[in-house]
């Protein structure tokens, strides 16, 4: 199926999700699964408007910070193949029921960590959590839904994402305005407690079991070389910067090449004796595949890194509270809901290039709080950047919601959660690796900390992010063309 197919096929579907059909042990299915995202993306897009406060109370350094922030990616990222095919092996409900228990406990001890260092160990955890959940996540709506309800599930699930990112800052800066029993940005996290609980509850009567029928086994070496690889990019790319590049850094960087070629290699050849790899490398045989997931890479690298420069600079540059920067990235959300919706009838008259408008307008979008801030300045009135964040919501939203119907065209059911775990780790990589290269641009141009400064750094910042999201429109250009129709 051409990628433009696959696109198209989702779109009436869509159109037909007024009719009946969905009964209430489907819409109770969705929802645990949808609150699982929810809760993810909360954590992840909530605790940039937390960065001022939690800095403050911790007394945490930026290179801490960014390992608060990269962590989570950064365990993400790393446990997320591991997590696909452990859900095959395993059970996706059971894994997902770990994955949820793993989340729920972490984001506890979260809002209680008494300094930077428990709370980086926390946010690692509750990113491994969210890679043993995600995976299943995406699986269970492929195996326990058929035709218009998957439609609708995916629909559902991709919603839950959007909305987590464009309101999370706001819902962030609300509980932090609120002050709950006098524990500030703890909520947050704690917020999490009773979500993750009586998701729990309801999992086992409403969730199907399900499994992979392929190969069994486990990569324990591939999960150990894949992690190193995507650590010693990170690792170097945050304590470097903030150590001014010692010689200790750029030797572990380049030791990432080897250990992710050893993990390519390892999986060509598990794959090759007819063993169970992490990832099985034929799936990058199919084009709209292996460019799909160069295209959610760059695209999500740069849409974290936005999120996180934004906050920096409204909040430590202009100096507004977490509330009025939460309202002000609730800017994204006036524009992302309404494209959402959108988004399927364009998508199925665009095809593919839905992609590439939703990419293109993003950018827009950036070049216009570019503009803005090299007016106001950090002075001037901070809402002059909504404008900007309404336009880049729409055109994340015409991007990420048909993204994953054309990354996961045509991937076998047996190979559901592992296909699914590569697409996120893309994704989660992508953020992880984003925010720490990101921060080397910021930190750079912001040097020791001077307030006017922060404006520089945010358009320069921005003016890369911008430039990074117009070679993913023209990635786009390189999945497969629709084939011939009769």
């Amino acid at each position: 199926m051409s990628v433009d197919e696959s696109i198209r096929s989702a779109s009436p579907g869509l159109e037909e999700a007024a009719e009946p059909g969905m009964d209430k042990t489907a819409l109770i299915r969705i929802l645990i699964v949808v609150s699982g995202m929810f809760m993810i993306g909360l954590d992840f897009f909530g605790v940039n408007v937390a960065i001022p406060s939690l800095r403050s109370d911790l007394d945490a350094s930026s290179a801490s910070i960014e390992f608060i922030v990269s962590g989570f990616n950064l365990a993400y990222a790393a446990s997320m193949v591991t997590a696909g095919r452990l859900g095959d092996l395993y059970g996706r409900r059971r894994m997902f029921a770990l994955g949820m228990a793993f989340f729920t406990l972490a984001s506890l001890a979260a809002g209680l960590a008494p300094t930077p260092g428990v709370l980086i160990v926390a946010r690692v955890v509750q990113g491994i959590g969210a890679a043993v959940m995600t995976p299943q996540m995406l699986a269970i709506l492929n195996t326990a839904f058929t035709g218009v309800q998957r439609v609708r599930a995916f629909t559902a699930f991709a919603l839950s994402m959007g909305l987590s990112a464009t309101f999370g800052q706001l819902i962030g800066g609300a509980l932090i305005y609120l002050d709950i029993a006098g524990i500030g940005w703890r909520t947050i996290f704690l917020i999490n407690v009773p979500i993750g609980a009586v998701s729990l509850l309801l999992m086992r009567k409403y969730i199907p079991e399900s499994h992979g029928t392929g190969r069994t086994g486990l990569d324990l070496i591939g999960a150990v070389l894949g992690s190193c690889g995507l650590l010693a990019i990170v690792l170097s790319l945050v304590e470097g910067r903030e150590q001014g590049w010692p010689a200790w850094s750029w030797v572990v960087l380049v030791a990432s090449v080897p250990l992710l070629a050893a993990f390519a290699w390892r999986q060509n050849r598990l794959e090759r004796n007819d063993r169970a790899p992490l990832i099985s490398l034929s799936l990058f045989k199919e084009r709209a595949f292996s460019v799909g997931i160069l295209i959610i890479l760059g695209f999500f690298a740069a849409m974290a890194s936005f999120m996180f420069v934004l906050a920096l600079y409204l909040q430590d540059g202009h100096g507004v509270s977490p509330l009025h920067s939460g309202l002000i990235f609730g800017a994204l959300g006036i524009g992302y809901v309404p494209a959402a919706f959108a988004a399927p009838r364009i998508a199925a008259r665009m095809g593919k290039q839905v992609l590439t408008l939703g990419a293109l307008v993003v950018a827009a979008g950036y070049g216009l709080m570019i503009a803005a801030t090299s007016v106001i300045g950090v002075t001037g009135p901070s809402p002059w950047v909504m404008p900007g964040l309404c336009v880049a919501g729409i055109g994340m939203a015409l991007f990420a919601n048909p993204v994953t119907p054309t990354v996961l065209a045509g991937v076998k059911p047996d190979h559901a959660a592992a296909a699914a775990g590569v697409l996120s780790t893309a994704q989660e990589g992508g953020n992880a690796l984003g925010v720490a290269a990101i921060g080397v641009v910021f930190f750079g141009v912001l040097g020791h900390g001077a307030r006017g400064a922060y404006a520089d750094a945010f358009g320069w910042s921005v003016a890369v992010l911008a430039a990074f999201t117009v070679v993913v429109a023209l990635l786009v250009q390189a999945l497969p063309k629709p084939a011939p129709q009769n």
